[in-house]
């Protein structure tokens, strides 16, 4: 295993650790919001922490982009950024509801390398490093075989801070329900894309993500035999927050079905 994966999934389980501990007690979370419908808890911020303190003392030069604290330099060495999001699913958490994980990525160059998804609930912890597979618990994983559109299981994940898409997405939304076996909005982004990684979805789509809700994800499901790419087919989803997944063969048509109803300007 990689240095680099191993200190990931150190600081992916101080987090969890976190995590844990604050949901036996949700009554006393302290709870402000971002902006509306976009919250982050003492929980975010101390799982954050202990994960930039562990990531710090392994590798101090390298740069770090973070939910909660935003963009890190490191010293000296910002060809190596760590992509992180403590506890992907807040609003999930502060209701009780068993979604939600910790995201961890590291990319060299712009390019993803390592990868861990830790879904601290069900103690699942996805990983993945660049060339090397993919894995759930240090099983191997790989997307699963379907090959039809109409037989498929897809994720999405609906606005929850800008609507002016909102009609666009019930559009796809409705298209779907009726060209799937069905769809899924369980509101972690992260584990949905572990999720296609290791066969439980078929396929993935969803708009205005974060890079820190994909970083980890996307390379997941590459390793794992699987697509993934903006609504052009193309690889710039990290920039534009714009993803499509899926199995090589589910993944065509539901790009194809996506951008069809996409107007010029929604495109990237």
């Amino acid at each position: 295993m990689h240095p680099a994966l191993n200190i990931a999934i150190k600081a992916a389980r101080r987090a969890g650790q976190i995590i844990n501990r604050a949901s036996n007690d949700l009554d006393l979370l302290k709870v402000s919001a971002k902006q509306p419908n976009d919250f982050v808890t003492e929980v975010d911020q101390a799982a954050e922490a202990a994960i930039i303190e562990t990531l710090r003392e392994a590798y101090p030069t390298h740069g770090i982009l973070a939910e909660e604290s935003g963009r890190h330099a490191g010293k000296g060495d910002e060809e190596y950024q760590w992509i992180i999001d403590p506890l992907d699913g807040t609003t999930n958490f502060i209701h009780g509801l068993p979604q939600y994980a910790v995201s961890i990525a590291l990319a060299k160059g712009g390019v993803l390398e390592q990868a861990v998804v830790f879904d601290p609930c069900r103690n699942e912890l996805f990983t993945a490093s660049k060339g090397g597979g993919a894995f759930l618990n240090e099983r191997r994983i790989r997307v699963s075989r379907q090959a039809k559109l109409n037989a498929a299981l897809i994720g999405t994940g609906f606005p929850y801070r800008v609507f002016d898409k909102a009609d666009l997405y019930l559009d796809i939304f409705k298209e779907l329900t009726r060209k799937t076996a069905g769809l899924r909005r369980p509101g972690a982004a992260s584990l949905d894309l572990a999720y296609v990684a290791c066969g439980r979805y078929d396929g993935f789509w969803e708009f205005g993500l974060a890079p820190w809700d994909i970083a980890a994800g996307a390379l997941l499901i590459a390793e794992a035999g699987g697509l993934i790419s903006d609504l052009r087919g193309e690889a710039s989803y990290l920039e534009s927050g714009n993803v499509v997944a899926g199995t090589p063969k589910v993944f065509a048509p539901l790009l194809k079905l996506i951008g069809d109803k996409l107007p010029e300007s929604v495109r990237g």
